[in-house]
């Protein structure tokens, strides 16, 4: 399954006449483009997984508070290896919140306070959405290798922060 995603770039302003060495500037531009979903995901689930963190409560609150801050700070982290990755390719990296609004094809996270159990539902659900998003662009990036293994490397561990969710999940 190959999605390409619809990132607008202006001329000139968005994008170089470079990409990193061993690929073509379409090629370099073009995984850049599609990459820049990854980066809206991932500021889009930073600020997800913060807003979880403040108002879940209920049994097993501070179990959850707690294992929410590393998969925080490591979400935060890829971002910035992302957005790195798609100005190395020659692209502007686009983080402001109206682009991340006007790309995305869901809506807002729903919850406010709720049991740790609805929330960890609902961040499945995140979760399982970042990560289609980011076996689209795996597949997409197999023209480059090291963005697919940087890809690869950041899927794997969100996967594992989905599993520690359901994990909470089972009955």
């Amino acid at each position: 399954m190959s999605v390409t995603h619809n990132v607008n770039f202006r001329a000139g302003q968005d994008a170089k006449d470079y990409t990193v060495p061993g690929i073509d500037v379409a090629t370099g531009h073009k995984l850049a483009k599609q990459i820049q979903q990854q980066l809206f995901d991932l500021n889009e689930l930073h600020l997800t997984l913060k807003h979880a963190h403040w108002n879940v409560e209920g049994p097993n609150f501070i179990g959850v508070h707690e294992m929410l801050d590393p998969q925080i700070e490591l979400v935060r982290a890829y971002a910035d290896e992302v957005a790195e990755r798609i100005v190395a390719l020659g692209v502007a990296a686009n983080g402001v919140p109206g682009a991340l609004v006007k790309n995305r094809d869901h809506e807002d996270y729903s919850l406010g306070f709720a049991s740790t159990i609805d929330h960890l539902a609902a961040l499945d659900e995140v979760y399982t959405r970042v990560i289609e998003n980011y076996r689209a662009s795996i597949a997409v990036a197999g023209e480059e290798p090291l963005t697919e293994d940087l890809l690869i490397g950041q899927a794997r561990e969100l996967e594992k922060f989905q599993w520690f969710m359901r994990a909470h999940l089972q009955r």
